[in-house]
């Protein structure tokens, strides 16, 4: 009976942590989920294959984030610093705005991971 029990808390608690031990409960995927497609979608798109309705005025195109075997070579720090400061500040497209005045750290790294999820 203990043995269940800790592999219950344990299975609960795996599920509520993030990329890096940040807690993602049900309001916050929520919440995630109103600015992805709030701020993000309108350039990679709802399902983030890089084709919201501002993508065909953009050179380079938005990133798709279901291109899974180019996303594992973006490291989640790297996102998290093109979200937070732009595309260039990381080597990537300029295009990409920062929305550093839009999110505070806790919500752009909330963004990471539902971006990653789009490979999950």
């Amino acid at each position: 009976m203990h043995a269940k029990r800790i592999f219950a808390i344990v299975a609960v608690s795996t599920l509520l942590l993030g990329w890096s031990g940040t807690r993602v409960l049900a309001a916050d995927t929520s919440a995630v989920k109103g600015d992805y497609m709030n701020f993000c979608a309108r350039c990679h798109g709802p399902t983030g294959q890089g084709d919201g309705p501002a993508a065909a005025s953009l050179s380079p195109r938005p990133r798709n984030f279901t291109d899974c075997a180019t996303m594992k070579k973006i490291s989640d720090d790297t996102l998290f610093k093109a979200i937070k400061n732009g595309g260039a500040s990381v080597g990537l497209s300029a295009s990409m705005p920062g929305w550093s005045t839009a999110f505070d750290d806790s919500e752009i790294k909330d963004l990471v991971t539902f971006i990653r999820g789009f490979c999950h």
